[in-house]
Order: structure tokens, then C-alpha cells, then sequence
């Protein structure tokens, strides 16, 4: 079975500033391929992923001495032109709007591999390829994974990867739960069991607003204003994650039901 895992790192001043600068180059070099992407089109060709990546790689990447900097891993570059071509192909399918320009501090991530390799994670700690060792805040499974994607949150950073795991059949102790998925509750079965609905968004939306308000009363620029920023990013992260926890449960019942009562 194929899972995944994201979490929490615990990362000195000094990683941040390094997860800050890969991220950094990734979305400078999304950002080059989509602008080259546009004015290819516009000159009546039809660039992909490949070609520009080519390009960037022999005769754009070898000038830009800040990119090939110690410490920082070449392969970020590869996955900013896969999330590229990943998106037009949503575009052209319908299943997305038009690419559009990453801005610093909205949605930083970059994804890293092992030129091939398997990664091992395991514990409270993991090498990253190229930048080092960093810590998590709770403990990894120990397994393998080919490729590890780094994002921030607000102004935390965190890690998530692929792995595969083997599951071993539990044993059966009802033939059939029947699940009532609900809005008041977010799952009632027909064995008595009740799964109640966090109600994130509406226990805290008193607490967003006020900061909301604060942070609309800082002066654009301030340092005030940055930190109100990050206060109030930090809490919609919050409640963010606890409504994918829900979500994600109630999806996990959904797939282990075998038969609903009502069907």
C-alpha cells in the first residue's frame, strides 16, 4: 500500500534560511519556464517541460551563479519544470485554470531527491540530499521513499514523502457497518459507534476575526504588520489542518465501508 506522510520540522535559523533560498530558486525558475512557456506560444510554438528544461539546463542554469551556490541541491530545478508541465496539463484538460506567477511567501515549496537513490527516514531525524541532516518534531517511519517535497506554512516548514508499506488483513468482526455520513456528526455507524464533527472553522472564527483586525490596523511594511501576518497565517494553518484531519477520516470510513444500510 502506497501512503504518505507530512509533518513538522525542527529547523535552526540557519535551515530555515536554506529551505528559504532553495525555495527561492524554485520559484524563480517556475516562474522563468511559465514567462518562456507564454512568449514561445505567443510566437507560434509549442514548448513543453522538455524543451525548456533543456534550455534552462545548457544555457540559462550555467549563468546563474547563485543557483549552483554549495549546499544547495540541483535537483529543485528539475521539479519546478514537472509542476510546470503538471499544470498546463490540468489547464488543458479542463481541470485547472491558467498557470500563474509564484509570489515569495505564498504556497514556498521545492521537491529534492537522490539522483535515483532511495532516501532512508526513520526516527526524529532525516538527511536531506545536498542540504544535511534535519529534525522533525515527531518521530518518521522507518522506510524508504525516492523523493521528499518541502513546504512553509506561515513560518513553520515541513516534510512530506511517499512510502510504501505492507499491510496484513485484520480480522473481520461484524460482516457489515453501515456509515451515515452526516454534517451535525461527522459519522455515525450502524454498531453504535459516533464520530463527532470538530466544527473547526466555527470554534475559531472569533479568534481569526480578531486577528484579522489587528492585522488590517498594522502600517503596510512594518515589522508589526509582518509579524501580525505570520500570527494570523499561523492560525488559519491551524484550523486547516484540523479540518483535513476530519476530512481525512471521513474519507478513510468511506473507503473501509464494505456496504451502506441505506443502499
Amino acid at each position: 500500500m502506497l501512503l504518505s506522510i507530512k509533518t513538522k520540522l525542527k529547523l535552526t535559523p540557519d535551515q530555515k534560511t536554506v529551505m528559504s533560498k532553495h525555495a527561492g530558486i524554485a520559484r524563480f525558475t517556475y516562474n522563468w519556464g511559465l514567462a518562456t512557456w507564454q512568449s514561445l506560444y505567443q510566437d507560434g510554438y509549442k514548448p513543453n517541460k522538455y524543451l525548456l528544461k533543456k534550455f534552462f539546463n545548457n544555457e540559462v542554469k550555467p549563468k546563474l551563479e547563485w543557483i549552483k551556490e554549495k549546499g544547495v541541491c540541483q535537483k529543485i530545478t528539475q521539479y519546478a519544470f514537472d509542476q510546470l508541465g503538471a499544470a498546463y496539463d490540468r489547464f488543458f484538460k479542463g481541470l485547472g485554470g491558467y498557470p500563474k506567477f509564484k509570489k515569495k511567501g505564498q504556497n514556498d515549496s521545492f521537491t529534492i531527491d537522490a539522483s535515483g537513490k532511495t532516501i532512508p527516514v526513520g526516527g526524529v531525524r532525516v538527511k536531506l540530499p545536498t542540504i544535511g541532516w534535519v529534525k522533525t518534531y515527531e518521530g518518521l517511519p522507518h522506510t524508504t521513499t525516492t523523493k521528499l517535497t518541502i513546504s512553509r506554512i506561515a513560518d513553520d516548514w515541513y516534510i512530506a514523502f511517499p512510502y510504501e508499506v505492507e499491510t496484513e488483513p485484520t480480522p473481520k468482526l461484524v460482516d457489515a457497518v453501515g456509515v451515515d455520513l452526516g454534517v451535525k456528526e461527522l459519522a455515525t455507524l450502524s454498531t453504535g459507534v459516533v464520530f463527532p464533527n470538530p466544527k473547526a472553522y466555527k470554534k475559531n472564527i472569533q479568534k481569526l476575526k480578531r486577528l484579522s483586525k489587528t492585522h488590517s490596523r498594522k502600517s503596510k511594511g512594518s515589522n508589526n504588520r509582518y509579524k501580525s501576518k505570520i500570527k494570523l497565517a499561523k492560525h488559519d494553518a491551524r484550523v486547516s489542518n484540523i479540518r483535513k484531519d476530519a476530512l481525512h477520516a471521513r474519507h478513510q470510513l468511506l473507503m473501509q465501508k464494505p456496504r451502506c444500510d441505506s443502499d
